[in-house]
């Protein structure tokens, strides 16, 4: 049988645990993502009217679309490359063909999210895509997160 004292300190170990969570949540935030950031921006800080809202929804639905399509195509090109360096065992003729192919899906999604993000700017009031050309800028700008190799 349990006593009143162990299930007490059970208690207080498992408060003391969930308020640790708690603050180690609220004091060490992961960075917003740039894409969060975007989706922040413009639906709630630059103040859509409910025509600008509606014509968000339909950009960001083909988007979300054209994402699918690409990331299924990176998916497939990830797999032509697997295959391929199973058979060269080296950088040969096929894994270069695979690595072409994978590098011009990646181009391409990429061409489609800056199309993506000048339809959503033309949407925009003025006051609101100087925000948004602001926050675009910013993104662009911010130095890419690199693992760096262990020295020796």
């Amino acid at each position: 049988m349990v006593s009143r004292q162990s299930l007490l300190a059970v208690l207080l170990a498992f408060g003391a645990a969930l308020a640790g969570v708690g603050a180690g949540r609220m004091l060490f935030r992961a960075p917003q993502p740039v894409e969060s950031a975007f989706h922040t921006l413009i639906h709630r800080d630059l103040a859509l009217d409910a025509g600008q809202e509606q014509a968000m929804a339909r950009l960001e639905a083909d988007y979300a679309a054209a994402q699918a399509r690409y990331g299924a195509e990176m998916d497939q090109d990830n797999r032509d490359l697997a295959q391929a360096i199973v058979a060269e065992k080296g950088y040969g003729p096929r894994v270069a063909a695979a690595v072409d192919r994978s590098h011009a899906a990646m181009g391409a999604l990429q061409k489609e999210t800056l199309q993506h993000l000048f339809a959503m700017r033309g949407v925009l009031r003025p006051d609101q895509q100087a925000r948004f050309d602001a926050a675009l800028v910013a993104a662009l700008n911010k130095p890419v997160a690199r693992k760096t190799a262990p020295q020796p």
